[in-house]
């Protein structure tokens, strides 16, 4: 499960994400575009496009944009780490099954 917090409205979660079947390994956001992904052990890489606006009276928007099987997964544990590209809408994912690999 992967939450989003708006901490000037409360402490609770804004926006609970129950996309992925098993643990979330890690949650990775783009310095640049309104992305982010995540990593969990069933060996799936979620991409979001996720969007704070200065107008406080909307509420952040956020889409689910594609789910990557990037890795299989090994003994109970599927993509260990994801990271966006610096400059490009790019991400790299890492998995249990020896791999690294690339998605444009």
């Amino acid at each position: 499960r992967v939450c989003w917090y708006d901490l000037d409205l409360s402490d609770r979660p804004y926006k609970s994400m129950k996309y992925h079947e098993k643990a979330v390994r890690q949650v990775g956001f783009h310095s640049r575009y309104p992305l982010f992904a995540s990593a969990s052990d069933d060996g799936k890489l979620l991409l979001f496009h996720g969007k704070v606006f200065e107008d406080l009276l909307t509420n952040p928007m956020i889409v689910p944009v594609k789910v990557i099987s990037a890795h299989k997964p090994v003994e109970g544990l599927g993509v260990l780490d994801c990271t966006f590209h610096p400059t490009q809408p790019w991400i790299f994912s890492s998995g249990a099954d020896k791999s690294i690999k690339l998605f444009c």
